[in-house]
Parts: structure tokens; sequence; C-alpha cells
């Protein structure tokens, strides 16, 4: 009999900052109901993709349950994450697995890095004092790392590369059902960037395990494969696979997003130069759509009033163009 609870959902979600002061400061909505969904029954990559500025962490710290909607739910199980006790919220903790950025920054340079493993073990009571070595070797053998590369070693002693591994060990001890990975190669060198993102592959395959896996570089969504949700100001413009939103794109966003990756090909230049957005309040606040003053395709309607979200050929878009 399938299940038919989500494993985890992300419902109308928003998320809203004062910027400013308390009295007179701007609003803005870095998150905008947000929606996603991970089915029980099939393990999948869901990407959350954009320029910086887009929402995507932000929409992933509430997932992680480290910051709290103003308005909306994040469902597990069914469950509201932020409605349960204190046992729930451990279990959460268990099955659902953050893996950040910047490994140098996740760790205490004064602590050694099989710390980290062995407290994970014991907290979670995956392991005991007795056998809490053996878990770390199953985890980190996982990874492609052995106990005695880094036992008694501190951050310093390792690559970028062996950290973000220890990182992803470090999770898996767990053995979770979710990892959330926030930008997860963008800070280790080029020849530790195919080793990490297909060893993310091999754990779905292998483990059933889903990767929510937020970037800004579509050629590693595009590789990583399943589902896509193209972010910008805040709100989803496109969400369904990754092949068909990155091969034929119906929001304007994610067509110029497409056209600023550069081919292999050394004589011809980018068609378009697309520079990382910083928080502009002006578009957050927009009332129309939010996209509506670099979209060659605007018109008066998609600045004067916000666009619905619309089911157009098995995805979805947010878009006036798609509105009969």
């Amino acid at each position: 009999m399938m299940e038919k609870t989500p494993l985890l959902e992300v419902r109308n979600v928003t998320k809203i900052f004062k910027l400013g002061g308390i009295f007179f400061g701007n609003k803005i909505a870095a998150v905008e109901d947000a929606n996603l969904i991970l089915e029980q029954t099939k393990s999948k990559t869901l990407t959350l993709a954009g320029e910086s500025g887009s929402g995507k962490t932000t929409l992933a710290r509430i997932i992680l349950g480290l910051l709290e909607p103003t308005k909306g739910k994040v469902l597990y199980k069914g469950r509201d994450i932020f409605r349960m006790n204190k046992n729930e919220k451990k279990n959460f903790r268990k099955q659902v697995q953050p893996i950040f950025q910047n490994p140098y920054e996740s760790l205490n340079f004064l602590r050694k890095v099989d710390s980290y493993l062995r407290d994970t073990a014991l907290n979670f009571g995956i392991a005991s004092n007795e056998n809490v070595e053996d878990v770390i070797s199953e985890a980190l053998e996982i990874v492609g790392l052995r106990f005695k590369e880094i036992r008694g070693r501190y951050p310093h002693e390792l690559s970028g590369g062996q950290l973000q591994r220890v990182a992803i060990a470090r999770a898996l001890i767990t053995k979770p059902r979710i990892l959330v990975a926030d930008e997860p190669v963008s800070m280790v060198d080029a020849s530790s960037r195919m080793g990490i993102l297909n060893l993310f592959l091999e754990l779905k395959k292998k483990f059933g395990t889903n990767i929510i896996y937020i970037t800004h570089d579509l050629a590693t969504a595009y590789y990583m494969g399943d589902e896509i949700a193209i972010m910008y100001r805040g709100n989803i413009v496109e969400y369904g696979s990754v092949e068909k939103v990155l091969t034929q794109p119906l929001h304007p966003y994610t067509h110029i997003l497409l056209q600023s990756i550069p081919e292999p090909d050394p004589f011809k230049r980018w068609s378009e130069e697309i520079k990382l957005s910083s928080l502009e309040v002006k578009e957050f606040q927009a009332l129309g759509c939010k996209f509506a003053d670099r979209c060659p395709q605007a018109t008066d309607k998609c600045r004067e009033k916000r666009p619905p979200t619309l089911m157009i050929e098995d995805r979805l878009v947010k878009c006036w163009l798609y509105s009969k």
C-alpha cells in the first residue's frame, strides 16, 4: 500500500524580515508562498536554484527547523516541525541532516575533527562508547575516507575536499532520510567537486537518501537530476523536472539564467552578463511580478499585479505569460 502522506512538505511558507529601524524599517519577504514536496515512496534530488539573494538559503534554514516561517508550515511525515515535542524534534533532526557550504566555518579549529563524528554518534544514540569507532569508520568508508586519515587531526590539517567529506560522513551517521546540502561544492577545489556530487548520487541510489541541493550553478543542478525549483526574490518562479526546466524553460528568468552559462567554446562569449543579486528592496516589495523590471516580455499587467502560479506542461510557472 502506498504512503499517501509526503515525507516532507513545504506548504505556503513565507518568511518576512524587517530591515532598518523597529518602527520605520522596510519589510521584505525573503521567501514568499513557497510550496515543495518530497514523497515517501521514492528518493530524489530536489534542487533549489537561483542567484544570490533569491531566498534559497533562507528556505533551506526553514526546512531544517533553524528558522521559523512568518506564515505557512513545514511538515515532516505530516507533523509540523515547529510544533513537535522534544522527542519528535530529536527524531526529525536525526532524519533531516544539514551539510553547509563552508566546511572550515562549521568546525572549530581548536577541536579535533573526529570529535564531531563521535558526538553525533553518541548524542543520537547511534553508538555506545564501545562501538563508536566502528560506527564512525563505517560512515567514513561510505564517503571514501579511512578513520586513520582523520583521527586526532585538526581542521587545518585536512584539505577542503576531505573536510567536506567528513561533514557528509557526520550527517550520514544518523542514517538520514533527507540531506539538505547548501552549496556543498562551492568552497572545494575542482578536483574534489565531481567526487562529492557523485557521492550524493550514490547515496540516493544505494541508501534511498533524498537530497535537497541548493546551488546557483545550473550545470551542477542539471547533473544532480530529478526536480528543480528556480527562485527569484523569494518566489519559486518555475518548478518541475530538471530535464524540462533546464532544456525547455518557460519562465523568462529561467531563460536568462541559462543564457548566462558559458558554452565550452573559446570563440563564443557569454550572451548576457548576470550579476549576483543583492537584497534590492524595490524588487522584493514590487506590487506586481518581482522580475518585471528585468523581463524583456513584461507588460503593464506584470508591474501592477502578482502573477498566478499555473500548471503548464507538467510544471509550475509563476508568470502572466501563461494566463489565459
